[in-house]
């Protein structure tokens, strides 16, 4: 599933693109892409209306208009795309046709929606902080950190506290700050904390750069796909040597997902 440095890299593609565009039509091909609308209703208040700009909140990008928003979330499979012709391609759950060109959104497993919202207030209270906002500094992550008794990994995946963040960018910023991921949020130190804290950040814009990171589906662009997968440190590296100490990466699952970490440097 696309993270933050993968949707942040599909919106700065897409949005020149797409600012200044008004809605002549949208078509939903696949019955079920709709998140939360219905159809006629959907069409009823996007048709006629003036794309203002494009933006991503947590994992979701966002299209701004007149009078509301059409946040769409990928999942696992989803490619948002522009064409200047009616798409022939396989897989199409829906299609916006705009002023001079047609907004895809490509999906093979059909897990991707999309959303309307009158008001941001209503979808932004949905997600965490932000980690390359101002609300996310040393302190407030240390905060989260110590006033919660929970494993790290789960707490860093929990789009309601923290948002963007998934298994890939967790994984590399546990393992640079040194932190074993089933260790107890509460009992990590503030020096560790401000560590994490600065490896998030440093991460995650060093991923967009590299526009992101891609292993089987995500692309971008005309299906251009991330390059950040040739600098990660530990995920995906099982039976590997670690690239700090040369100890062999483990596997173990953590929230749910594999998780890659180094038993010597993120002792528990």
């Amino acid at each position: 599933m696309p993270e933050l440095p993968e949707v942040e890299t599909v919106v700065r593609h897409l949005k020149p693109d797409l600012v200044g565009q008004k809605i002549l039509s949208f078509q939903s091909i696949w019955p079920k892409v709709l998140g939360n609308v219905h159809n006629k209703y959907f069409n009823d208040v996007i048709v006629g209306r003036n794309i203002l700009d494009v933006n991503r909140r947590a994992k979701f990008i966002v299209l701004h208009l007149d009078n509301g928003f059409i946040p769409i979330h990928l999942r696992m499979t989803g490619r948002l795309y522009t064409n200047d012709n009616i798409p022939t391609a396989k897989h199409i759950s829906a299609v916006f046709r705009l002023s001079d060109k047609m907004l895809i959104f490509q999906d093979t497993r059909k897990f991707g929606r999309v959303y309307w919202y009158d008001q941001w207030a209503e979808f932004d209270q949905k997600h965490g902080v932000e980690p390359l906002g101002e609300l996310f500094t040393k302190n407030w992550l240390q905060q989260s950190l110590q006033g919660r008794k929970r494993q790290v990994k789960a707490l860093l995946l929990d789009q309601h506290i923290i948002a963007g963040l998934g298994n890939i960018y967790v994984d590399e910023a546990l393992w640079s700050a040194r932190i074993h991921p089933l260790i107890s949020s509460n009992n990590i130190s503030s020096v560790k904390s401000n560590r994490l804290h600065e490896s998030i950040k440093v991460i995650l814009e060093q991923a967009i750069a590299y526009n992101g990171t891609t292993f089987i589906n995500f692309t971008f662009q005309d299906g251009v796909p991330g390059s950040y997968r040739n600098q990660l440190q530990v995920f995906d590296r099982k039976g590997l040597p670690c690239k700090r100490c040369e100890t062999v990466i483990k596997k173990i699952k953590a929230a749910g997902r594999g998780t890659y970490f180094c038993p010597r440097c993120q002792k528990i």
